[in-house]
């Protein structure tokens, strides 16, 4: 019944309801927009990279290794030569390792100069092998295997050729013509860095950079950064010791795990900045309401008399007046949630594309039902104000009716 008359009640007024609807939506997605932004990024930067115990590179810093080596984002400020590389992959301790070379790009996209080792134990998400959805590991020299996105937005299909060119923006000039690559093999999606990319082999990186393919060593002189597998976990800290102190050359070994969760924490501390914006303009749009609902209030006089003559307490209207202000709320979650799944739609090849954050729809985890509840909480407290004068102006009888 309460509902019924407020629904009622609400239609008489729909031009300023409307104005309190859509300014409590668009509070809301802000809110709510920014807690599914955090889930979907928290999910997708967890998900990158499963099973590899140590990450190598020149000593840059652990959040930029793993940038570069991992996310394909910015440059390696040194390389590490191939004898150091061969002589810690062959310690005792490591199970397997997989070098990366980076520098080459192809149409926008990275190319990552590897072995192949990076298909045979390359994990994901709760320690998924990658797959190919079509073809098959490196045959030659010039091989090349595509990340599902890279497939798909160029429209690539086994055999197909294409050029790589030297550096992130391709140009005529950089273009390595001479030596075409075969596309031998398709990666399933991932939903990581992975789709984003090319593999070839290092031998392929050596043959476009001049080597003579028939004559030449193919063996690279040196590489970016490499992966390592060790047998035991125990092992890591003190695998990790020895090649920061690796006498040969400055080496920095990482663990996946603190880098992303200090990456975590500097994604972190944006969000708060921007949850507590929110949360500010939140609280502006249901202080608009509790003011629009005291506005409306001497204009529904000849209402409220109406129900005090009827028999309605001051409960039944101060009841009125919350679920008056409920059913805002209830057409602004509804109008938010729409407008989230519209914007979702459209930013999601942009947050791709820029920083590799996946969408996978609306999540409702514990924050989002959080979030919720203290919104609603809110909305009742803020407008308790006009449900309380309403409860007064029909308990002031006759001086109500003047």
């Amino acid at each position: 019944m309460f509902f019924k008359l407020a629904w009622r009640s609400l239609m008489q007024r729909k031009g300023s309801v409307s104005l309190a609807v859509l300014s409590v939506a668009i509070s809301l997605i802000l809110v709510l927009g920014i807690e599914q932004l955090r889930s979907h990024t928290k999910n997708s930067v967890g998900r990158t990279i499963s099973g590899v115990d140590l990450i190598v590179g020149a000593p840059t810093g652990q959040l930029n290794l793993l940038l570069y080596s991992i996310f394909h984002i910015g440059s390696a400020s040194n390389h590490i030569s191939w004898e150091s590389y061969r002589k810690l992959s062959n310690l005792p301790q490591v199970d397997w390792a997989i070098p990366l070379s980076l520098g080459d790009s192809h149409l926008g996209y990275r190319v990552v100069g590897t072995s192949t080792g990076f298909l045979d134990h390359y994990q994901y998400g709760n320690k998924r092998p990658l797959e190919l959805s079509t073809g098959q590991n490196f045959i030659d020299t010039f091989s090349v295997i595509l990340g599902a996105e890279v497939a798909r937005e160029l429209n690539y299909q086994l055999d197909d050729t294409l050029i790589l060119a030297h550096g992130l923006v391709g140009t005529r000039f950089t273009e390595h013509v001479e030596n075409p690559f075969i596309v031998s093999g398709i990666l399933k999606p991932t939903g990581t860095p992975v789709d984003r990319a090319l593999y070839v082999s290092l031998a392929g990186l050596e043959a476009v950079h001049g080597v003579n393919v028939e004559h030449d060593d193919l063996v690279p002189t040196n590489i970016t950064a490499f992966l390592l597998g060790l047998k035991s976990p125990m092992a890591t800290f003190q695998m990790q010791r020895k090649i920061n102190e690796y006498s040969k050359e400055p080496l920095l070994a990482i663990l996946p795990g603190i880098a992303l969760s200090e990456l975590w924490q500097i994604l972190g501390g944006i969000e708060r900045v921007l949850f507590f914006v929110s949360a500010l303009v939140v609280f502006a749009a249901l202080l608009g309401l509790c003011i629009l609902l005291l506005s409306t209030m001497r204009e529904r006089r000849s209402e409220i008399v109406l129900l005090r003559t009827i028999g309605s307490g001051p409960l039944f209207l101060f009841l009125l007046i919350q679920a008056e202000a409920l059913l805002v709320l209830l057409l602004g979650v509804v109008l938010a949630t729409s407008g989230l799944i519209l914007g979702g739609w459209l930013v999601e090849p942009i947050l791709i594309d820029k920083f590799g954050v996946y969408l996978d729809g609306i999540v409702i985890g514990e924050h989002t039902i959080v979030l919720l509840v203290l919104v609603l909480v809110s909305t009742l407290i803020v407008t308790a104000f006009p449900a309380i004068s309403a409860c007064r102006q029909s308990l002031g009888g006759s001086d109500f009716l003047r």
